[in-house]
């Protein structure tokens, strides 16, 4: 039983967060509802969850409103569930800061894969690096106890799977990391969307942690390849 793992699940569709709950609550886990954006945002800031399943489109707050309310206080996953399945829209779910998606409709089964998934991956960040890693005299630091990224001494907000992406291209410094790599790393080996989405991830960190992002010092594209980290 996971009884200390508690999830939020929000979307406007009754059917759809029963179903949902009915699986996750085989599976041991603790699930909290929300119907609208508004009861979401307050779902989240009164039971800290370990993960949040957000619908897209809601009345009051969309998920992209709650997913930006959300991470500026949490790197906490997110899985978007959405109707919409063209690239664009993905990839500004990947943007405003979701670590994952599914298109409706979707197999409950699949969902759990992925929650579980993402989950380990959350676990598991911390055996990555033991120390507390900086780079131009402290510009960029990483405490990987606390699982905090500052920037100029400035604490900065990473969802889980920007800090996962962050945190294996400074273990690995030397390497320059193709996209395919980056997603069976980072997004599992059983991840099934395309492998442009790391771009997307990568010009968010970017923009959080690059004195120029287009000009950066410590995510470093390699033509032809991918990319690699910079930090010295």
């Amino acid at each position: 039983m996971r009884n200390s793992i508690n999830i939020l699940v929000a979307d406007d569709e009754k059917k759809i967060v029963e179903v949902v709950k009915s699986y996750l609550e085989k599976e041991g886990y603790t699930v909290y509802e929300a119907y609208n954006g508004k009861d979401a945002v307050a779902m989240f800031e009164r039971i800290n969850p370990s993960l949040i399943v957000l619908d897209l489109m809601m009345p009051d707050m969309t998920g992209t409103e709650v997913c930006k309310v959300v991470r500026k206080k949490s790197r906490v996953p997110i899985i978007m569930l959405t109707a919409k399945i063209d690239e664009e829209s993905i990839l500004e779910g990947f943007h405003i800061g979701a670590d994952d998606y599914i298109t409706k409709p979707f197999s409950p089964r699949q969902l759990i894969a992925r929650v579980t998934a993402l989950l380990r991956r959350s676990e598991n960040e911390s055996s990555l690096v033991s120390t507390t890693l900086s780079f131009h005299e402290e510009d960029l630091v990483i405490e990987d106890m606390k699982h905090q990224v500052k920037k100029a001494g400035k604490i900065i907000n990473l969802t889980s799977t920007e800090y996962k992406l962050l945190l294996t291209m400074f273990k690995y410094r030397q390497k320059a990391f193709t996209r395919e790599e980056l997603v069976c790393i980072v997004l599992g080996e059983d991840y099934d969307g395309f492998d442009r989405v790391i771009d997307t991830h990568i010009k968010n960190i970017r923009r959080k942690i690059e004195d120029t992002p287009k000009n950066p010092q410590y995510l470093i594209t390699v033509h032809g390849i991918g990319y690699k980290f910079g930090g010295d």
